[in-house]
């Protein structure tokens, strides 16, 4: 009870710190990053749809790598057991690259 109170103060206590802290600003006056410049072109419209699949490639990676990093802290406590789930994880990643590949979605043009 006195944990939900206190949590209750502390949220209360926060929004009138950020409510007296703001500056108001016009909603027609803010504009991209406050950077005083107007956007020439729609955010979505400057990059090429070619580069969707490699960004999707390289997330797909990134999280291999976010993945890899515990894996390799454990890998000695875990033994033979933590390598082969990781040639799983693996196996499972190049096959997806090779489906990727064969679709066509790491052509340029």
């Amino acid at each position: 009870m006195w944990a939900a109170l206190w949590a209750s103060v502390l949220i209360a206590l926060a929004y009138g710190v950020y409510r007296l802290t703001t500056v108001s600003v016009q909603r027609h006056e803010v504009l991209p990053f406050q950077s005083g410049w107007s956007p020439s072109q729609h955010a979505l419209s400057r990059f090429h749809a070619r580069w969707y699949p490699l960004t999707l490639v390289f997330l797909a990676f990134d999280v291999e790598m976010l993945f890899m990093y515990p894996w390799s802290l454990v890998v000695a406590v875990v033994g033979p057991s933590a390598v082969i789930e990781m040639f799983v994880f693996l196996g499972a990643l190049l096959l997806a690259v090779l489906w990727a590949w064969r679709e066509g979605a790491l052509r340029w043009v």
